[in-house]
């Protein structure tokens, strides 16, 4: 029987409140995983009617939230972190290339940091990787792509800094 999104979410509460670390994110990510070969629950939770970004769980007591992202052309995104918090990123449709960065110096609201390239891999679906606080990164999608993703707490209501990056592939 198919995963329902309040069940999902129940099993994250818990992971999460067990294990409220980098341990219990992955414990998330690996169910995350599980949950992306779940097409019916791709199917419903990420359709046509989903844009970039949309809230479909917000925990009451931890503040994580479950998004649906559904990109219909090419994206790329700057090097980012997610600031106090952290995010895992699982891809249920289309392919998500990945690049890490190295922090260099600390920005600011005023002046951005300054960060290296580390390395690049790609997200396919029924992957799922966990970025922990601090973690620098930037997707770039080629095409179509789909995703679950779960933040540590809404990001839209989070201010970050930005990031030059100084050393290019």
């Amino acid at each position: 029987m198919p995963i329902t999104l309040e069940q999902f979410a129940h099993e994250c509460h818990v992971l999460l409140k067990n294990n409220p670390n980098p341990i219990g994110r992955q414990q998330v990510a690996d169910l995350l995983s599980t949950l992306l070969k779940d097409t019916q629950f791709i199917d419903l939770h990420i359709n046509d009617s989903v844009g970039e970004r949309k809230i479909i769980y917000e925990d009451s007591e931890l503040g994580f939230c479950i998004l649906a992202h559904n990109y219909v052309g090419a994206k790329t995104s700057g090097a980012h972190d997610h600031a106090h918090s952290w995010a895992i990123y699982g891809q249920a449709r289309g392919e998500t290339e990945m690049r890490d960065y190295a922090l260099l110096e600390p920005g600011s609201f005023e002046t951005p940091g300054k960060v290296k390239y580390l390395r690049t891999y790609s997200l396919s679906p029924g992957m799922a990787h966990v970025y922990n606080e601090g973690d620098l990164h930037s997707p770039k999608r080629s095409g179509p792509t789909s995703l679950i993703r779960i933040e540590g707490t809404d990001m839209s209501k989070v201010k970050r800094f930005e990031y030059q990056i100084v050393e290019p592939i």
